[in-house]
């Protein structure tokens, strides 16, 4: 169990059976009574963020997550399946909880599957990667101009703005947070 006295952000708790993640938090003394935390708490399971309070003091669950480092093997329709690196299970999530994300993976490429109650909700891949560029127009003989980009598509089927000199077969490193072009490899 945690108490208000442990909170910080990125602290992952669980309230009646939801597992929270603090975004942010508050100490204050109202001008009569005991201290009180407000804190600002997004629902790790749908996205949704909620202000809530508590007494100075009060005690918390700890949510039941695990990281568990995972092959991705393919794309199953609207699933992903991968595979414990460990125990060779199999498992199975939906695409749509990943907020994105699955766009950047390969097949056979390793990354960190969180879990709740033994159920996949969410996937960690690195701030940026490297990929090759399967498609992209070629650029235009005196097209000099600074900050020109085209569409580019990568190997695993994103389209990302890139500048006019790279071509087919070159390979990138890409921000996964932004989907920006960050430089030739």
């Amino acid at each position: 169990m945690y108490s208000t006295t442990d909170f910080r952000k990125g602290l992952k708790i669980e309230i009646d059976g939801t597992p929270y993640e603090i975004v942010d938090f508050q100490h204050f003394k109202p001008g009569k009574g005991g201290a009180m935390v407000r804190t600002k708490l997004r629902n790790i399971l749908n996205g949704r963020v909620i202000d809530n309070t508590f007494r100075s003091g009060e005690k918390v669950d700890r949510p039941n997550l695990e990281s568990r480092d995972m092959q991705f093997l393919y794309h199953d329709g609207q699933d992903l399946a991968f595979m414990d690196m460990t125990t060779y299970e199999q498992l199975s999530m939906p695409e749509d909880v990943t907020d994105g994300k699955s766009a950047f993976l390969k097949d056979g490429q390793e990354c960190r599957v969180l879990l709740y109650n033994e159920k996949p909700i969410d996937i960690e891949i690195p701030a940026s990667l490297i990929l090759e560029v399967t498609a992209t127009e070629p650029g235009a003989k005196g097209d000099t101009v600074s900050n020109v980009t085209k569409p580019a598509t990568l190997e695993t089927g994103i389209v990302v703005q890139v500048p006019i000199f790279v071509n087919t077969g070159d390979r990138i490193k890409v921000d996964t947070r932004t989907k920006e072009y960050l430089g030739r490899e």
